[in-house]
């Protein structure tokens, strides 16, 4: 029998807590009377004290495996700050030398380390285990425990060979703690670790402070930027799926003044040890992430993690979140979603081991409905893990916050399973919406598809439409996708009766999140209101100038950016350099007047700019323009450098055009005067000078007549811009 009392002498002693949360005492007291356990905790409920306090009580060493280096020096680090001898707590992993090694074996067998940390790898090896079978081991604690399941979000396959090893090294009681588990994951690391009777502890999955949400991956760089604008000194965590995709957002916030650094397993250790480091001691505010970054990390005022790509499953995601808010106060969990991110993560799977495609096609189906839904995403969430959510409306999700109006759409599912049987269940999602569309492709024609009774009988809604129908009835399990030719649509035998007894099935509106990349949309104009106000000032500005430089006004700055300045309201030159059309030659040549009337402007209007969407890019000029204008430089040939990059003339010409139009001077004499008649340029040159009101090609082309080519023209004005506009 533990005493009570003794035991919360302890804990103040030891860790200076007064009381315990949840169940940790039942656990600690369980673990103590050396119970196997099964422990299900959410992030921040306190899990590394269950095996911590009844390590440093018990006889003998604890033995904790535990997935990433990082965590066990966090952890071991935090040990050592409530002992008085750094011996009290060790890792033993591959990042230590020969020498470090020996000390940590000489303190356990010493007998003055309570917690030994392992990973997995490290206890596979020989040396290890013959020197583990010399120690009294207290009791083996398996932490992040969802790492054994192959449907847990984190698999490891060493995971899997921790049994087979303790019985090698000597059998003690085991607890195995994990923050994320199904029904279906909880029995899978019980069966494998051999405690299926063991005592089982269940925490509520519910974060009550956490607030979620789910955005369209739209625009998500320039979103992101207003969010943490918004939330400036707050800590948090962005996920992004790829090395690369961290990378550049890390680089994008720190132009944009914000301190965020990347983080991801293909650094050294020392770089993301360091990384670490400054995010805890609020050195920098954002950490740009893999998923490898936040296990065990104890960082209680984490304010909000955003997922720029959404995860693989919804284990990963929960965890993840979970690193948000756990000291109780506010945490905004807010994830960016599109269709297209989870067909790539699907094509990612193709050549693995089919098992495996299956279990990360089902996951990934998990997610979609997750993020499609309408219905409370805190009900979801606990669902999945097995708890039920009984509040109507959680108050602290955007669905409960902003309802979607559900309509009934049990007609359109069965009018897309029946196309599915109708082109006899062997093409994919894309082919069947534009049957249903009624829109018709070279591949519809040669399988006379057009010919169908289904061909546009769905045609007073769009191929995207459609595919958002496939798209939910596949996470309904009404049509899956074949995983041989992965992407063919098949029919269960759910969604074959659903044809003959069709129920009602909610679609929801306004929740198709597109499939629509970032690089796709502009971060300028799109619906933005143009101030017609200040368009008119600022053509004024352009003309007065024009008249002084004696040069049309279009050299100054062409109509559309002088639009987007009546958008963005630039006030500085750097500012100026985000407008379309404007690059660092015009803000220098012209900025200055154009900034300071717009700065006026905004004053006395009392004008709340757009912040949002003015958004530094980092520096990345592309490699074609940067070797055009190399090439020029060094006066090669315009039919050289279109050959050398294996594009036409036209393609070139225009790649110039956009490059002196942003303010480049090119000196293009070298090549024009060897191919056009100095009196036809001096005529050419004459219209844009004298006679154009635009620049417009084909203005020029009607003024000038037949003798002159579209070629010239193009050429000479591009010569006429880069003279006297940059």
């Amino acid at each position: 029998m533990v005493d009570s009392e003794l035991l919360y002498k302890n804990l103040k002693r030891f860790f200076g807590f007064n009381t315990f949360k949840g169940n940790q005492e039942e656990i600690i007291k369980n673990v103590l009377s050396d119970g196997d356990s099964f422990v299900l905790m959410p992030t921040g409920g306190g899990k590394s004290l269950c095996y911590q306090l009844p390590a440093v009580l018990k006889e003998g060493t604890a033995i904790i495996i535990s997935p990433l280096i990082a965590l066990m020096k966090n952890q071991v680090d935090a040990m050592r700050n409530f002992s008085t001898s750094d011996s009290i707590a060790h890792f033993l992993n591959s990042s230590l030398t020969k020498t470090a090694i020996n000390k940590v074996k000489d303190d356990v067998l010493k007998g003055h380390t309570k917690l030994l940390y392992v990973a997995p790898e490290s206890l596979t090896k020989e040396d290890n285990i013959e020197f583990l079978r010399r120690v009294k081991i207290s009791f083996y604690a398996i932490d992040e425990a969802h790492c054994i399941s192959e449907w847990g979000h984190d698999f490891r396959p060493e995971y899997r060979k921790i049994r087979p090893i303790v019985d090698t090294i000597g059998r003690s009681p085991i607890i195995a703690l994990t923050a994320t588990a199904t029904p279906k994951v909880q029995h899978d690391i019980q069966k494998n670790l051999g405690i299926l009777d063991a005592s089982v502890f269940k925490s509520s999955f519910n974060r009550p402070n956490l607030y979620y949400e789910v955005r369209p991956k739209v625009n998500t760089t320039k979103e992101i930027i207003k969010f943490l604008n918004n939330n400036q000194g707050k800590s948090g965590i962005i996920y992004c799926l790829s090395r690369k995709k961290v990378e550049e957002i890390a680089e994008t916030l720190k132009v944009n003044n914000i301190k965020a650094l990347p983080y991801h397993a293909g650094m050294d250790s020392a770089t993301r040890s360091s990384t670490q480091d400054k995010f805890l001691m609020e050195e920098i505010d954002v950490i740009v992430a893999t998923i490898a970054f936040g296990m065990g990390i104890d960082k209680p005022d984490v304010r909000f993690v955003i997922h720029y790509d959404i995860p693989k499953s919804l284990e990963g995601y929960y965890q993840e979140t979970g690193r948000a808010g756990r000291d109780g106060n506010e945490g905004r969990c807010i994830a960016y979603y599109s269709y297209e991110d989870l067909q790539k993560l699907e094509k990612f799977m193709q050549g693995k081991p089919i098992n495996e495609q299956e279990i990360g096609k089902e996951l990934l189906l998990e997610t979609a409905t997750y993020a499609e839904s309408s219905l409370c995403r805190r009900k979801l969430l606990l669902h999945y893990f097995g708890e039920e959510y009984h509040e109507d409306n959680c108050e602290s999700c955007d669905n409960c916050l902003h309802p979607k109006r559900e309509f009934e759409g049990r007609d359109y599912v069965v009018k897309a399973l029946t196309g599915i049987k109708q082109v006899k269940e062997k093409f994919k999602a894309d082919h069947v919406s534009k049957i249903l569309a009624g829109e018709t492709n070279a591949a519809i024609k040669s399988y006379k598809h057009h010919k169908l009774d289904i061909f546009g009988s769905g045609n007073d809604k769009d191929e995207r439409f459609w595919n958002m129908v496939i798209r939910r009835s596949l996470i309904a399990k009404l049509v899956v996708k074949e995983i041989e030719n992965y992407g063919i649509l098949k029919l269960t035998d759910k969604g074959r009766d659903f044809i003959n007894n069709p129920e009602s099935f909610m679609l929801t509106e306004d929740h198709d999140y597109g499939e629509v990349e970032e690089e796709d949309i502009g971060y300028r104009g799109g619906s933005a209101a143009v101030d017609s106000e200040l368009i008119t000032i600022l053509k004024d500005l352009r003309k007065k100038i024009s008249k002084q430089k004696n040069v049309p006004p279009f050299v100054i700055f062409q109509d559309p950016s002088i639009e987007d300045m009546a958008i963005q309201y630039p006030v500085t030159t750097e500012e100026l350099q985000n407008i379309a059309g404007v690059g660092v030659g015009k803000a220098q040549r012209y900025g200055k007047e154009f900034v300071d009337v717009i700065g006026r402007y905004v004053e006395e209007k009392d004008i709340v700019r757009p912040q949002d969407l003015i958004v530094k890019s980092v520096v990345n000029k592309s490699g074609l323009k940067v070797y055009i204008i190399k090439s020029i430089d060094n006066k090669r040939s315009l039919d050289d450098i279109a050959d050398a990059k294996g594009i036409e003339m036209p393609e070139l010409i225009g790649e110039i055009e956009s490059i002196v139009n942003s303010g480049t001077r090119l000196n293009l004499s070298y090549y024009i005067d060897q191919l056009i008649d100095e009196d036809r340029q001096d005529d050419i040159t004459a219209y844009f000078r004298e006679e154009a009101e635009t620049d417009s090609l084909d203005e020029a082309l009607e003024e000038l007549g037949d003798e002159y080519d579209e070629e010239e023209i193009r050429l000479v004005r591009i010569k006429f811009l880069s003279e006297f506009g940059n």
